[in-house]
């Protein structure tokens, strides 16, 4: 037994999101503010679960960044790792609300700043799970910082997982995204990513087969491809098998953060050593509930949720 079920890695920023369904930011007159970030929102839902987790992440010192520790404080992550930068302001995304793949802005600064020593050894051997995210992995030093302690992770045990939500506006160097998402899968890495997703890192439309492949010969353990309202694959043990995954017909109210949720029910049960094909079903019943949840999930969320 770990200490932390998951020690998340990367972004802790605010979202701005829009309060009224639009596909644009252009089209939206009025937004809420949110804490956000990928990675934070990782480690809130299975905090929001039960499941112990930590994060490491760097905010500005400034109230935007009390207010994002007092609310991931809230869900009962262990905030000791999040470091103050006295260079950078706190980080901000802006965000429409919509039913597909949000308009987004990114202003980076603070998020950036993770350093290695920042991810020590002893933190890494405590954590089940070593979570990020190609936001993070997007810029220096935070990009070297986070490989290297993928690298770490996985000599000491605790196993490596990426969200391999690459955006070009984010990332604009697409060689330098694949070589650094190649050596991060290179430590039997356990890897989620979207039709979007895959499109943007490939710059095209491109076979689920192509991209599961591509992925194994990297290096990853596990590739999760999810599909929206066709599903998801997972292929596992270096791609040696393969389940398929359906969804339940639902009402869409707010699909901001329904991939952070498939990917926390999945890991919880990961680690609590669940069949592949249980995890994905944990993953996706997940999914569903933030589907139908405007903004994020409930503070605490019952497990058995997860293996209906």
């Amino acid at each position: 037994m770990k200490k932390y079920a998951l020690l998340s890695v990367g972004e802790l920023l605010v979202d701005v999101i829009g309060t009224e369904i639009h596909n644009s930011i252009l089209d939206t007159d009025t937004f809420e503010r949110f804490q956000g970030g990928s990675p934070a929102n990782m480690a809130a839902n299975m905090a929001r679960l039960g499941m112990s987790s930590a994060i490491v992440s760097c905010v500005g010192n400034d109230n935007l960044g009390v207010f994002l520790k007092n609310e991931v404080a809230k869900t009962g992550i262990d905030i000791s790792h999040v470091v103050t930068d006295e260079t950078q302001p706190t980080s901000i995304v802006i965000v429409s609300r919509t039913k597909g793949t949000p308009d987004f802005i990114a202003y980076r600064t603070a998020d950036r700043m993770i350093q290695s020593h920042h991810i020590p050894d002893n933190l890494l051997a405590e954590s089940a799970i070593f979570h990020t995210t190609c936001f993070a992995l997007s810029q220096d030093p935070a990009q070297s910082a986070i490989v290297d302690a993928a690298r770490r992770a996985n000599a000491l045990g605790c196993r490596v997982s990426l969200d391999a939500n690459y955006a070009p506006q984010i990332w604009q160097d697409r060689k330098q995204a694949w070589e650094t998402i190649s050596a991060y899968c290179s430590h039997n890495a356990l890897i989620k990513l979207s039709e979007d997703d895959a499109e943007r890192i490939y710059g095209h439309k491109v076979s689920e087969e192509q991209v599961i492949q591509d992925f194994h010969a990297m290096g990853a353990d596990l590739v999760c491809f999810t599909k929206g309202g066709d599903g998801s694959t997972i292929s596992f043990e270096k791609g040696t098998h393969k389940i398929h995954l359906g969804v339940k017909p639902i009402d869409v109210i707010d699909a901001t953060g329904a991939g952070d949720a498939f990917w926390a029910g999945f890991l919880t049960a990961w680690t609590e050593g669940k069949s592949v094909e249980v995890c994905a079903n944990a993953g996706g019943n997940l999914a569903a509930l933030k589907l139908v949840t405007k903004g994020p999930l409930p503070a605490k969320v019952d497990k058995a949720v997860l293996y209906q």
